[in-house]
């Protein structure tokens, strides 16, 4: 006796009602749905136009792009002066690196953004992980001997005189990378079976977090050669990171601890029932899953990261904020156009963050977050 085997024929597939298709409709659906939105709708285009076309005529209209601080002052408020930017773009991007040296810097930062974006597109793939860490030891200390010169025939630089892009690229890039592994170390201590390791990593999380990173930077600047031995001195550049990353590490670890809390008891469980020692556990079962449901939480700290590194100027380190306060304040000429100069850096750091946030927003498709 045979089974009769029936085929249903699959129905094509049908456009939307004509409704639905072309500007009119999707206009009618997003913008002008209820009255509400359409009242919305149209005071912020209201806006837009009040606002928008005074904003493009003084960035754009009436602006001077050409570096002539004549031609800028007789223009006055009625537009923007970027010739400041024309101008001192050299003195705002490489601080007080000496001019005739600044390609070392160019090739430093040139080098680290290209490993960065290799990463990126290496990030997930099978065994790439001892790759991009080989890479990453082998590019970072390279750069940074490369602009501190005094080998090679290079002209030796202070780190005094770092500036700009490279100083907040390096600064940003150690202490992320530094603070991710010593927050994932005080997440675990926070969720330890021995109190003291408990008592000690939560004291630490909770009085760093509970101050500013000014005072951390001060601490670390002036107040850390104080424990040094005598006749031993540290790098005023190695201290300001060795604060940020104890600051950052502080909001990492809390991040990764509430991951580790999210995470059901019955999966670490079922990896010591099939025998798996308690570093195999966090290494294969735990971490991955706690660092993929913690992406977004991690990148929004890292981006806070990038722009706390504004703040090193306090101890006398000048990044991109720092080299525009330098590059003006010296120049009488120029001293005028500060709003022009940090728009041009706050479009820098836009760019950047904005960046991370895009590539975060990838990863989180490729690795089906929230589905």
């Amino acid at each position: 006796m045979t089974a009769e085997t029936t085929v249903f024929p699959l129905t094509p597939p049908r456009l939307p009602p004509p409704g639905m298709i072309g500007l009119i409709p999707w206009l009618r659906s997003r913008l002008f749905a209820t009255p509400w939105s359409a009242l919305a709708t149209l005071v912020l285009a209201g806006l837009l136009l009040r606002f928008g076309a005074a904003l493009t005529d003084w960035a754009l209209v009436h602006a001077v792009f050409r570096p002539d601080a004549d031609a800028c002052r007789a223009v006055g408020h009625e537009g923007a002066c970027w010739g400041v930017v024309a101008e001192k773009y050299r003195a705002i991007l490489f601080g007080r690196y000496p001019f005739d040296e600044q390609w070392r810097p160019v090739a430093a930062t040139l080098s680290v953004m290209l490993l960065l974006l290799w990463s990126c597109r290496q990030f997930l793939r099978t065994g790439s992980a001892r790759r991009l860490l080989g890479a990453w030891c082998l590019v970072l200390p390279l750069a940074f001997l490369f602009m501190k010169g005094g080998w090679l025939g290079l002209t030796p630089v202070d780190t005094a005189r770092w500036g700009g892009v490279p100083l907040t690229l390096l600064l940003s890039l150690f202490s992320v990378g530094c603070a991710l592994p010593l927050g994932l170390l005080l997440a675990l201590g926070r969720r330890s079976r021995l109190p003291i390791l408990r008592l000690l990593c939560g004291t630490y999380v909770e009085v760093v977090r509970g101050v500013p990173l000014v005072p951390v930077l001060f601490l670390a600047s002036f107040l850390f050669p104080l424990f040094l031995p005598r006749g031993f001195s540290l790098d005023v550049l190695l201290r300001v990171l060795f604060g940020l990353t104890l600051f950052a590490s502080a909001f990492l670890a809390e991040i990764l601890r509430g991951g580790l809390q999210s995470l059901p008891r019955a999966q670490t469980e079922a990896a010591e029932a099939l025998g798996l020692t308690w570093w195999q556990i966090q290494r294969r079962v735990v971490l991955p899953q706690v660092l993929r449901a913690t992406l977004p939480s991690l990148m929004n700290s890292f981006i806070s990261t990038i722009k706390e590194t504004s703040l090193v100027t306090v101890v006398s380190l000048y990044e991109l904020t720092g080299s525009l306060s330098l590059a003006l304040s010296g120049d009488p000429n120029w001293r005028m156009f500060y709003l022009e100069g940090y728009l041009f850096i706050g479009a820098l750091y836009w760019g950047a963050c904005h960046a991370l946030s895009r590539y975060s927003r990838s990863l989180e498709r490729r690795l089906a977050m929230g589905r």
